[in-house]
Formats: structure tokens, sequence, C-alpha cells
């Protein structure tokens, strides 16, 4: 610790809260400056967290739910049919990602990646067809059936899905299968090169996948991630470690399957060809967490996090199945090709959920490269992930970045926090085109709103006082 004489007489050291010209100001005339996100505090919401803090012993409730979020083990346990193995799938019903929507307010990636859903179960034979039909089939939230989705999220009852469960057998997730990147149905693309993947998918990829989890086992992925990450991953937007890592423990299954050589093998090459492909794994086994940490009375743990391409969503521990929205932001990002921000569809995708378990934008820190696909700087990446350390309730114990000499990933959104810091979740996406069919178009990152989390705090607050 500094003495007196060492604090009077040394370089003057000064502490900026938000204000980077006071910040620049004072670094120009030679002063130390370390400069800290400080926000306000979002308005009108002293009351409700007054309420929680007499009502209940927040502090207590979080450590519960989000020593749930970290303490489970996701494993990848097999592959099947969507409507063999997700509750409340009928033949007509489509899951989709974030919060509950209808036909008319579908958003032109969501629908397009439903007219091509619909084609691929042979509901309708064009797109016409299927615009004419959409507001007959039923939409319903993936989180409202223990699945994940990224982008669109759309899982229709024919697709195949990974299972995903922890290891003492207290809970099952479901997510489909990534398909890479581009013209892909997640994105809101459809035709016959999306249906011949994705039939492709179900007749083979599946199958073949199922067989080789058999043979090799349950797949440890909080290992995988945990690897991924000292390895240059944020598991979210950079996934080329741990999709190896993934190849590598399921290529015994490949090697010695008893379907015929070519099969398995173009299972081997669509795997080691999309660095993407344990994306969606990663989400599950978010989900998986996610959904233990809820129910816990009086906590403000972030359980989810969603976009439906129209509203962001969030919903908490505390509030159970209560969903808080707001308009779904624009995504700040590189744009492919001639692509521009013009382009853009506001922000969507379950995928967000990575980020509540302490990885993707609370992890760029351990992932320079990651400023290749979604902008920026890798010094700002180190300064986003530091930032998340304000609003999150404890430091990840398996989950670890390199450069910041093995810390933890900030991990355990804290609605409270953000309320009272004014500091909101970073996320890194991709970016779907605003038309239907377009498909992808970029990546960046982007902030949470605000008025999901003073509309979830106040719920909190009337949730708790009459407890």
């Amino acid at each position: 610790m500094s003495s007196l004489r060492e604090l009077l007489t040394g370089e003057p050291r000064v502490v900026t809260a938000g204000i980077d010209l006071l910040a620049e100001g004072v670094e120009a005339q030679g002063a130390e400056v370390v400069r800290t996100d400080w926000r306000p505090p979002l308005e009108g919401t002293d009351g409700p967290l007054a309420v929680i803090a007499s009502s209940v012993d927040p502090a207590a409730a979080n450590r519960e739910a989000v020593s749930r979020l970290v303490g489970v083990s996701p494993h990848w346990t097999g592959v099947a049919v969507a409507r063999d193995v997700i509750t409340g799938m009928g033949e007509r019903t489509f899951l989709h990602a974030g919060p509950p929507l209808q036909w008319d307010d579908c958003s032109g990636p969501m629908r397009g990646a439903l007219i091509g859903a619909m084609m691929y179960e042979g509901l309708a034979d064009d797109a016409e067809e299927a615009v004419r039909i959409g507001p007959s089939i039923e939409l319903s939230p993936c989180h409202h059936h223990g699945a994940v989705g990224p982008m669109a999220g759309v899982i229709s009852p024919s697709m195949p899905v990974s299972i995903v469960e922890d290891a003492d057998g207290s809970g099952v997730s479901y997510t489909t299968l990534n398909e890479g990147l581009g013209k892909v149905l997640r994105y809101g693309a459809f035709g016959p090169e999306v249906e011949e993947r994705l039939r492709w998918m179900e007749e083979v990829l599946g199958p073949v996948l199922a067989s080789a989890l058999e043979r090799v086992g349950p797949i440890d992925l909080k290992s995988i991630i945990s690897q991924a990450l000292q390895m240059g991953d944020d598991g979210h937007n950079r996934n080329r470690a741990g999709t190896s890592l993934l190849l590598r423990a399921l290529a015994p299954g490949l090697i010695e399957g008893d379907e015929a050589v070519d099969l398995r093998s173009s299972v081997f090459r669509f795997v080691d060809a999309n660095d993407h492909f344990i994306l969606n794994l990663v989400m599950a086994a978010a989900k998986v967490g996610v959904d233990t940490a809820a129910g816990v009375p009086g906590s403000s743990l972030v359980t989810v996090m969603a976009r439906n391409g129209t509203e962001f969503g969030i919903r908490l521990s505390g509030t159970g199945d209560a969903w808080f929205t707001a308009p779904a932001p624009f995504v700040d990002g590189l744009y492919l090709g001639a692509f521009t921000a013009d382009d853009a569809n506001p922000d969507i995708g379950d995928s967000a959920i990575t980020e509540t378990v302490g990885l993707g934008g609370f992890a760029m820190a351990a992932s320079p490269a990651i400023v290749g696909f979604v902008g920026g700087t890798a010094a700002g990446a180190i300064q986003r992930t530091l930032s998340m350390y304000e609003i999150t309730l404890m430091e990840h114990p398996v989950y670890r970045i390199p450069i910041l000499e093995s810390r933890g990933t900030p991990t355990g959104i804290d609605a409270a926090r953000v309320v009272r810091t004014g500091v909101l979740p970073v996320l890194n996406t991709g970016i779907a085109g605003k038309e239907p069919g377009v498909g992808m178009v970029g990546a960046g990152i982007v902030e949470a709103p605000a008025d999901c989390f003073t509309a979830a705090i106040a719920a909190l607050a009337e949730e708790v006082s009459g407890v």
C-alpha cells in the first residue's frame, strides 16, 4: 500500500467514470488514468431494488442460483428426431428463437427460416404456399421446450437434434445440428440448396452421429469448452478450437462405424469444414445450466437472454417463466461482400445464452482473433470482458481466460447490478439479412436493451413483496 508521502509526491493517478473526453484530457497532461465503464443507475429502479433488499436476502438467493448454474456437467449423449424427444412437439409445431412470437410479427429472417422449414416438412411446395399457410402453424419458443436454436432457431418435427444431459441426470436440453455459415436456414435462407443440406442432415448426418456417440460414449462438453478458451475460442462466434476438440473426441466412433465408409467420411468432412459445428452444443450445454438455476425465489440472476428478430427478451431465476422484452437492437458489425447496415435485420437468436454462462461477449478477452469476425480491437475485446465483471455474480470456476492470469470468465448476469450500474450485457453475434431468403450478411457486437432489465427488476420486486 502506498504511503501518504508517496501519494502526495508521486505521479498523479486519476480514475475516470465513463467520460472519455475527461480521460483523454488528463492523459494529455501526462497523468496515469484508470478508466471505468460506469453509467448512472437506470431510471426508476431505486424503489424496486429497495423492495427486493427488504423482502428477501438477494445475496443468498443469487449464490444459490449461480452455484446451480456453474455446477452442472453437460454431456453430449445422443442425436434423435425432434418429434421423438422434445416434449410438446406436434406435427405442425415449429420452435423458434427468442420470446413468444406470432406469424404477423415475424421478421424477414424468421419468416424465411419458417418458409424453408415448412417446405422441408412437405407442408408447402413453394414459398408462396408457405406464406399462405404460415398463420396456421403452431409457433413456440425453443426455451419453452428445453431447447435452443441459433439465429432464427427454427426446429421442425423431422429435424435431427442433439441431446445434451447433465451427468447426474438432473437436466436435459436439445438443439439442432449446425449447418455452417452463409446461405443456411437459421439465417433465414431457403431454396433447393438449403433443403438439400437439411435432407442430408436428416438422412446421413444425424444417424451417423447418433451411432458414433453410442460407440464413444457421452462427450464432456464442459471440459471441451474450458480447453477451447485456452486455445483462443470465446464459445460463441469463434469455435474453431472447440469444434476441433469435439471432432477429436468423436473420431473413433466415426472410424469404427458400421455405416458405409463414404457416409462416415462425409460426416467427418462436414464437421471438419464447419468451425461453428460445436456452437449449438455449447448453447445446449448452457441451457442445461440456466434451467437448473431457474426458480430460486428472490434471485435476480438472468437465466435467459434471447432474440427473435423482432424483440429481445430476458428471464430471471426469481420470476419463473415470465418474459421481459424490448425491441431487438441493431448490431454494430462487419459486413460480408457488398452488404451494408441497410441490409441487416435487428438482433436475432438464442445464442446469447452463451453470454449468460460467461462465454461469448463475456469471454472475448480469451479470443483476440474474434475481432476479425465481429469487429473492434483486441484491446477493446479485453475491456469488454473486464466491464462484464461489474454486472456478474462470480468468476467461473472452470472457464478461464489466460491473458487475465487465468481469471474465471464473468458469469451469472445479475439484473440488479445491471440497473444499478447502467452497464449492459455485451453480446457478439451474427447478422441476418432483413429480407427473407437472403441469409447471413455479417457479424458484430451489440448491447442488451436496458428496458428488459428495468421491467424484470420491477416484476421481481412485486414477486418478493408478498414473500
